[in-house]
Order: C-alpha cells, then sequence, then structure tokens
C-alpha cells in the first residue's frame, strides 16, 4: 500500500471531490494546502478573510489534520511527497493561465525524483476544453455552448473520500517542519481547558491572511447548508427575482463556488432530483433551468480563459485596441469617483459602495457600474477589473474578467457595443421602491419610494451631482463604437 499527498487548491471540502476520492484508495493520505505569495497577494482582503476561514474549517473536518505551508508549490510540494514518503500527488486539474504554468512545473520536479502528479477532475462540472463544436473548435458565444454543454452532461457526484481516506498526522510526517498545521497548545499549569487542537493554525492563518471578520461564513458546512436553505426557500422564485438588489433572492454561493467549498456537479445534481420538467410548476421548473444556465455562464468563461489565456488581460475582439479609451487626470478623476460612489448616479453609488463594504455586489449591479464605467466614462475595463478582483469575495478571474469584456464590447458577445446601461432606469426597473439605494446611500434616505432615483442636478446635501450626462455619453460612445466597427 503506497501513501500519497493531496493537494488542495480550489476545492477546499471533502465531498464530491474526485482527486480525494483517487489518492484515498492508494493508501495513506497527507493533506496539504499551500499558501502560494504569487496568488495570496492578489486576493485583496475579503477574499483572504474567506480563504482563511475555508482553510479552518477544511483543517477541522480533517481532525486538525491539514498541512498548510507557505512558499512557491514547485518548492513545497516536492519537498512534502518526499517527506511523506508520497509515490502520487492528486489534485483537482486547474485551467487557469497562471494554474496551468504551475502544475507544470510541478509536474516536472515531482518527475525528477520519480513521483507522479495526477490532475483529478476540476472546479467545474465539465472540465474546460470539453465542450467543442462539430468542427473540433471552442466556442465563442454563450447561447451554443450552453447548448452543448447541457448535451454532453457531465458525470455524477464523485463518491465521498470523506470515511476512507487514512490521513497522516502532520506532524508526524519527517521533513514537513515548515509546515503552520495544527499542533497541541501547553496549557497553563493546573488549567481545565481542553487544549484547541486549531489554534496554532488559525494563528498563523490571521497572521498571514489577515485579522478580522469575513464578509461570509466559508465552508463546506456553510456552504450545503446555504444551498439547502436556497433550494428550499429561495429556488422557487429565482427566476422572477434574481435581478432584484433589493431583495435577497439570490444563492450568495459565489465564494463557495470560487473556493470549492461546494462542487457545481453537486448543485446541477440535486436540481435534476427535483424531478421531471413536467412534473414542476411553472415557477419552480424556470427557476431551476435559469440557475442551472448561470452555472453555465461560469463554465462558458472559465471554457473561453482555457483556450484564450490571454484575455485575461487582453481584448478577445482584437478591433477593440483601437477604441479611444479615455486617459490622463481627468479619466483618474472619473475612476475615483465611480470607486468610491460618488458619480451622482444613485444605482450606480450603492453598488459600488456595497462593494467596498461587504465584498459583494448583485449581479446585475455588476453589468450596470460596468457599463457605467466603460460606456458613460469611457475608461479602460482593465481598471474596473482590477478593483473587481481588489474587494471581491467571490472573485474569480475567468468570470470576471469576461464579464468585464461583455459589459464593455470586447468580449464574447455578438454585438455588445450596441447595449449601454442607463443606470437611471435600471434602478427603477430593479429597485422600483428605492430601497436598495437608501440602504447603501444614506444621503438619500430622506426621499421617498422610486423618486430616490432622480438625478439631483445640484445634488443632494452632501450627496454629489451627476459628474456626466449619461444621454450625451451614451451618444458619443456609441459614435466611438461605430467607428470601430465601420474601421474594421
Amino acid at each position: 500500500m503506497s501513501r500519497s499527498l493531496v493537494w488542495f487548491r480550489r476545492d477546499l471540502r471533502l465531498g464530491d471531490h474526485p482527486a480525494l476520492a483517487a489518492a484515498a484508495e492508494s493508501g495513506p493520505v497527507l493533506a496539504v494546502f499551500v499558501l502560494d505569495p504569487a496568488l495570496v497577494s492578489a486576493s485583496g482582503r475579503a477574499r483572504a478573510l474567506a480563504l482563511r476561514d475555508a482553510l479552518l474549517s477544511l483543517d477541522e473536518d480533517l481532525g486538525h489534520r491539514l498541512c498548510v505551508v507557505q512558499g512557491s508549490p514547485v518548492d513545497e510540494i516536492p519537498r512534502l511527497a518526499e517527506a511523506a514518503g508520497a509515490d502520487t500527488v492528486f489534485s483537482s486539474a486547474d485551467h487557469g493561465p497562471y494554474g496551468a504554468r504551475r502544475d507544470a512545473a510541478v509536474a516536472r520536479a515531482l518527475a525528477g525524483s520519480g513521483r507522479g502528479f495526477a490532475p483529478v477532475g476540476s472546479p467545474y462540472a465539465v472540465t474546460p476544453g470539453r465542450v467543442l463544436t462539430s468542427n473540433g473548435t471552442p466556442y465563442q458565444v454563450f447561447t451554443p455552448f450552453r447548448r452543448a454543454w447541457y448535451g454532453r452532461g457531465w458525470p455524477a457526484p464523485s463518491v465521498s473520500g470523506r470515511e476512507s481516506a487514512d490521513w497522516l498526522d502532520p506532524a508526524a510526517v519527517g521533513g514537513a517542519s515548515g509546515s503552520t498545521g495544527s499542533t497541541e497548545t501547553t496549557e497553563p499549569a493546573g488549567s481545565s481547558k481542553r487544549t484547541d487542537p486549531g489554534a496554532a493554525l488559525r494563528e498563523t492563518l490571521c497572521s498571514l491572511l489577515g485579522e478580522g471578520k469575513a464578509p461570509l461564513e466559508v465552508g463546506e458546512a456553510a456552504a450545503r447548508a446555504r444551498w439547502q436553505e436556497f433550494l428550499d426557500e429561495g429556488l422557487e422564485g429565482y427566476a422572477e427575482r434574481r435581478d432584484r438588489p433589493d431583495l435577497d433572492a439570490t444563492s450568495r454561493l459565489g465564494a463557495q463556488l470560487k473556493f470549492g467549498t461546494i462542487h457545481p456537479r453537486t448543485m446541477l445534481a440535486d436540481l435534476a432530483a427535483l424531478g421531471p420538467t413536467s412534473g414542476l410548476d411553472t415557477a419552480l421548473a424556470d427557476s431551476r433551468d435559469t440557475f442551472a444556465s448561470e452555472l453555465a455562464w461560469r463554465e462558458f468563461y472559465a471554457d473561453v480563459l482555457h483556450h484564450q489565456p490571454a484575455s485575461a488581460r487582453e481584448n478577445i475582439d482584437a478591433r477593440w485596441e483601437r477604441f479611444p479609451w479615455a486617459d490622463g487626470g481627468s479619466a483618474d478623476e472619473a475612476f475615483a469617483a465611480w470607486r468610491d460612489g460618488q458619480t451622482g448616479y444613485p444605482i450606480v453609488d450603492a453598488g459600488m459602495r456595497q462593494l467596498l463594504a461587504e465584498g459583494w455586489m448583485h449581479n446585475r449591479l455588476r453589468m450596470v457600474v460596468a457599463s457605467f464605467l466603460t460606456k458613460d466614462l469611457r475608461v479602460h475595463w482593465r481598471r474596473g477589473a482590477r478593483h473587481f478582483m481588489d474587494h471581491l469575495v467571490d472573485g474569480d478571474l475567468a468570470s470576471n474578467q469576461h464579464g468585464w469584456q461583455w459589459t464593455a464590447g470586447t468580449g464574447t458577445d455578438a454585438a455588445p457595443y450596441f447595449r449601454v446601461f442607463n443606470p437611471v432606469t435600471q434602478g427603477k426597473r430593479f429597485d422600483p421602491e428605492g430601497d436598495y439605494v437608501r440602504r447603501w446611500v444614506p444621503e438619500l434616505r430622506d426621499i421617498e419610494g422610486a423618486a430616490v432615483h432622480r438625478l439631483r442636478e445640484d445634488g443632494h446635501g452632501e450627496y454629489p451631482a451627476p459628474i456626466i450626462d449619461h444621454a450625451e455619453a451614451r451618444r458619443e460612445a456609441l459614435a466611438l463604437y461605430d467607428d470601430v466597427i465601420r474601421g474594421s
């Protein structure tokens, strides 16, 4: 019986974990997470705190046998595999640009010592790269991708390795002295308190990832509880209510998917278990399809990034390299007003303030504020995407970058340059009573009903006047977009 190592990354759970199930079949397993400075430094405070809590939750589920080390995975994974006497390192596959390069380097380093690297499964229901057209090429537009994605299908949730795995204790693994894993602490003489086996890891992670409360509870148990609550109480009205930021009508599971505390395949299986569409009432059937479609968007963007890794930074549609984005001091001032929620457009400002306060923003408002920055203010989408990644607790490179490109008109949609969101009408339509705006823009709390969305040309007390005229900005943006199209 051989030993193995499970390298956790975006799969911080024990259930429905194919790599873990495969490792458990081979013999004793060392559970490892590497705090990679290249990723931690780019996480932003909200995601760093959520990662901290997800790791602590995983460590508890493992009986405090999670080995956490800090450093380059290219160095640390081979070192720990050798220390544990592991023949193979199992992990979920990573299809992001950085992750793919890192994994290739780790595999080469392991091979140099006669050890194997086995990527099993991925953070997606369908592994990126497997949904192709009849010509064997990747899809460029979402709707046909979704049809093919549904048609291809996905495997059932993996058999859990939670009970079958024989977990190695990091403290007993020679050479793992660099681990920040849990160790027992010494209690004062005469103390009757029980030792907290997770104290050492908690202290270390707080020092590395930050103190304070995370924006939400992250972990496998929390994810499953929230998912079950949504199935029981939120799914039926999802299709009708999901665009309303004034209502708690979304699953709020984006961060759990980001950290892999729940797998989308699990969610799709639970949706299918509701029964055939013919046996469901219309609202529930529509909501189930709509929610599954949102998961498909996540998988589509991961597929696009897999095939076009440069799209994390560059326009998918190269024609937009010629677009005259605003720059200089005026662009910086416009960006600062947008960033701080001081544009004079209530729904935009409410969304931006929620992002800063909670590390989260409703998806409808992500589109609205992205349109305002790129179409009204003509600030490059990369600046907005970077700000989102700095603050979103569910910030995911593929979904974030391609969502911004979709809105800016440089990405996968067929003709998105015609779509310019009117922030006033969007506010009236999706926050009809103004409750969301009043929650996040206290300067306007004395204004009742939908009147809160009306622009105030001279401001309102401490609330600023609009920084730009939307109608005029829209005309200018469309004219510039038309110039790009005619010149292509």
